[in-house]
């Protein structure tokens, strides 16, 4: 296997790894920063206050994109397992 095979599939991997991690971590930042403002306008200081409210909107963004998510995961495993005869020989 040569350098340039190795290299395109962890360029694939890495941009799996974005693609599917960008709804859940773009949830979190948009809840986070809601519960700041809040947090800011009230004068609570409390630090655990934004967990509950991220965890529960990361449980719904993985329920919505769930199955978007595992058939990505899925679709990249079966390339890497379908080409590993190419991926040896190259």
């Amino acid at each position: 296997m040569n350098e340039n095979i190795i290299i395109d599939i962890a360029r694939q991997t890495l941009w799996l790894i974005i693609k599917v991690s960008a709804p859940m971590l773009l949830t979190s930042l948009i809840v986070g920063l809601i519960v700041s403002v809040l947090q800011t306008i009230t004068s609570i200081q409390e630090q655990t206050l934004t967990f509950v409210p991220k965890l529960i909107a990361i449980f719904l963004i993985i329920m919505l994109f769930g199955n978007w998510i595992l058939t990505e995961v899925r679709d990249f495993a079966v390339e890497l397992i379908t080409n590993f005869g190419y991926y040896i020989q190259g």
